[in-house]
């Protein structure tokens, strides 16, 4: 029988230092990393043309869009997520950096490895952030967009999004739209 082992705790900075200088991506929660996976055709698809639109729709405002490659830092470095999507408003929110704290629009393109973490860890944690406002849960398998929103009472919000329904997303000044039509354009999935 083998011996248990302590757990190795990674600090943020470690973190910081070993995923710049990696080729692989990690998520890191609260001292452990994660390795991420690849995705797949339609995932990427979903998350390109989710950018795509809400890039094309703020152009020459506040609001950068960010397609994977930008990590969360939440809970102050606590947790480093690579949203699939990130919309952020706020000019002051660490410009040039390696990572952002303050995104108005989170979307995430489940896979069955993701779903429950998508669901479960990252809504509780995505939803404390402060000036979220709203989250998707995007299917690559079926047309199905399930979104949470931040209501004026600072109470969130579920819905599905139908089919002939525009999803308006405002950030401060800024409004972005999306449609069932924008999301699964190209992929294959009849609307």
């Amino acid at each position: 029988m083998s011996q248990p082992q302590p757990l190795h705790y990674i600090t943020e900075t470690e973190y910081l230092a070993f995923e710049n200088d990696g080729e692989i991506r990690h998520e890191y929660v609260d001292g452990q990393i994660y390795a991420m996976a690849g995705a797949g055709d339609r995932h990427n698809r979903v998350t390109g043309n989710v950018f795509f639109h809400l890039r094309r729709q703020t152009r020459s405002t506040a609001c950068v869009t960010y397609q994977s490659d930008m990590k969360l830092r939440l809970e102050n470095g606590r947790y480093f997520y690579y949203p699939d999507v990130m919309l952020c408003c706020n000019p002051d929110d660490n410009v040039g950096g390696y990572f952002r704290e303050q995104p108005c629009v989170i979307a995430e393109v489940s896979s069955p490895s993701t779903n429950n973490t998508d669901r479960r860890e990252k809504l509780i944690n995505y939803q404390r952030v402060a000036s979220l406002r709203y989250y998707l849960l995007i299917s690559p398998e079926k047309v199905q967009v399930e979104y949470y929103r931040r209501n004026t009472d600072n109470q969130w919000e579920y819905a599905l999004l139908e089919n002939t329904e525009v999803l308006e997303m405002a950030c401060g000044d800024t409004a972005a739209y999306l449609t069932l039509e924008d999301i699964y354009e190209d992929t294959g999935l009849i609307i």
